[in-house]
C-alpha cells in the first residue's frame, strides 16, 4: 500500500516539496520502499498513530502540511487543490475531505462511506461545532500545527489522532470540509469484527480523554463567544 501511495504522490500535478514517511517500528520493507522512492523516512519508537502523526508534522518544513495514510490513494490534483484552498483561506486554516473506499464487499464499502464517515462528519461535526478532520485526507497551515502541537496527545495509542487534533483546534482556526476533495481509502479495517471493535474502543477512549479535558458544551460555547466577539470587532472596525 505504501508503494502505491508514494507512486501516486510522485505523479501529482503539483509536485510535493517534500514527502515524509514516519516509520513506527515497522518490521516490513518500509525502509527499502522509502529509499527506492527517494523520500524522507523518520523512525519513531513511541507506539501509536498519535505519536507517528505528530512526529511527521513536527518534521515537515513546508507552509502547508498535508496528511495521508499509507493506504490512501490521492488523485493527481490532490496536492494542487489542497494548496489552492489553503492559500485562499488564510494562515489559520485546515481542509479535509471524505474517502472513497476500495476493497472489501459492496456492503462493507457502503457502511464505511455512509455509516463510519457519514456518522463521523455528521455526529462529531455537530459535537464540535465545526467539521472534524479525517486522518486519511487533510492538510493544515503551519501556523495551525504550531498552535496545537503542544496540546495534542502523543503518548496514548488508544486515541484517534484526527479527532484529537480536531478537538484541540482553537476558535480562530477554520476547518474547511470539501466533499469533492476525495481520496481512495482501504475498506480493510471494516472487514472483520475485531478491527471494528478496536475502532469502537478507541472512539470511547478518545471521548473520555478529550471530554475530561474540555467538556464539549463548554468548547462549543467558547467558540460561539469568540465568533460573536470577532463579528462585533469587525463591525466596529
Amino acid at each position: 500500500m505504501l508503494k502505491t501511495c508514494l507512486s501516486l504522490l510522485s505523479q501529482q500535478s503539483r509536485p510535493a516539496d517534500e514527502i515524509i514517511v514516519v516509520d513506527n517500528s515497522s518490521s516490513d520493507d518500509t525502509a527499502d520502499i522509502c529509499r527506492a522512492a527517494g523520500v524522507r523516512r523518520i523512525p519513531v519508537d513511541l507506539q501509536g498513530i498519535p505519536a507517528t502523526a505528530a512526529a511527521g508534522f513536527d518534521a515537515a518544513a513546508g507552509e502547508i502540511i498535508a496528511r495521508l495514510d499509507t493506504d490512501s490513494r490521492p488523485p493527481e490534483d490532490w496536492i494542487e487543490r489542497v494548496e489552492t484552498i489553503l492559500l485562499a483561506a488564510g494562515p489559520m486554516s485546515v481542509v479535509t475531505g471524505p474517502g472513497d473506499f476500495y476493497g472489501g464487499s459492496r456492503l462493507v464499502r457502503w457502511a464505511g462511506r455512509h455509516v463510519f464517515l457519514g456518522g463521523y462528519f455528521t455526529f462529531i461535526g455537530f459535537l464540535m461545532g465545526h467539521p472534524p478532520v479525517f486522518g486519511s485526507n487533510f492538510a493544515l497551515r503551519r501556523a495551525v500545527w504550531q498552535g496545537v502541537r503542544g496540546s495534542v496527545i502523543r503518548d496514548n495509542a488508544d486515541v484517534h489522532d484526527d479527532f484529537d487534533i480536531s478537538y484541540h483546534l482553537r476558535p480562530e482556526m477554520t476547518v474547511i470540509y470539501d466533499r469533492t476533495l476525495r481520496v481512495g481509502v482501504s475498506a480493510r479495517p471494516f472487514t472483520n469484527w475485531s478491527s471494528l471493535r478496536r475502532r469502537l474502543d478507541m472512539s470511547l477512549a478518545t471521548f473520555r480523554v478529550e471530554f475530561r479535558e474540555e467538556p464539549p458544551l463548554r468548547r462549543r460555547l467558547d467558540r460561539l463567544r469568540w465568533r460573536r466577539g470577532h463579528a462585533r470587532a469587525a463591525d466596529d472596525g
